[in-house]
């Protein structure tokens, strides 16, 4: 009794992947509304949601809360092994970044930082929050956790700005050795309300561990994706 709504279902998703694919529908273009796509395809509501899920779950479509369905952009390629930060990363593949300050304070540091940073009980860490955006499209939160020892006054800085240039200038700071932790995660709420998307909705949660030159652990980074934002590469050559 399901074959006539999966065929349907098929059908639409071939459609507009071809649209897509062969530009009429480019990077960034919002959707028709769903009810114009229902009449378009002479179909339910129901059968139509069902194919923009999985064109969304393929990372070709995007839903923006309130403001509906957008063709996804080219994703951004992350190399693990080459040393860059979020600006110069974006910028060389020739694409316009941009960061947001959201919050940025002195706190105690729950268990999990604690274990990451090797920090005792009941330490402090700065907490940077940020959103950030390629091509005006926010597309990762991040949670920067900074062992305060190494980073004095760093609160009066501009945090907008790459952490790592900051690092580097004011503290003779540079990264040495990177731990990375990648998973495949439903985005917390503060990430899906930065990123304008539904509690849950698929993300890509990576987590860098980050010690200096000196063999110290710095930092720690919680990096909240969308999942059709980025590809991850690591050419260890």
């Amino acid at each position: 009794m399901h074959a006539l709504p999966t065929r349907a279902v098929t059908a639409i998703c071939h459609a507009l992947q071809e649209q897509i694919e062969h530009g009429l529908l480019p990077p960034g273009s919002k959707l028709p509304a769903e009810r114009k796509l229902s009449d378009v395809f002479d179909t339910t509501r129901i059968t139509l949601r069902e194919a923009l899920v999985q064109l969304e779950a393929q990372g070709l479509i995007y839903r923006e809360e309130r403001r509906g369905w957008f063709v996804a952009p080219e994703r951004l390629t992350y190399d693990l092994i080459e040393r860059s930060h979020f600006h110069a990363m974006v910028r060389d593949q020739g694409r316009v970044p941009a960061t947001e300050l959201l919050s940025a304070r002195l706190q105690p540091a729950a268990a999990a930082i604690c274990a990451r940073l090797r920090l005792p009980a009941l330490s402090s860490v700065i907490q940077i929050c940020r959103l950030r955006r390629i091509d005006g499209r926010a597309v990762l939160y991040a949670e920067h956790y900074l062992n305060p020892e190494y980073f004095p006054g760093i609160l009066e800085h501009d945090l907008g700005q790459s952490l790592t240039e900051i690092y580097a200038r004011h503290y003779a700071i540079h990264y040495g050795r990177v731990c990375f932790e990648i998973l495949p995660t439903a985005l917390p709420a503060a990430a899906a309300s930065a990123l304008k998307v539904s509690p849950g909705s698929a993300g890509l949660h990576i987590t860098r561990v980050n010690s200096d030159q000196n063999g110290r652990l710095i930092d720690c980074d919680l990096e909240y994706w969308r999942h059709d934002a980025i590809r991850i590469r690591a050419d260890a050559g």
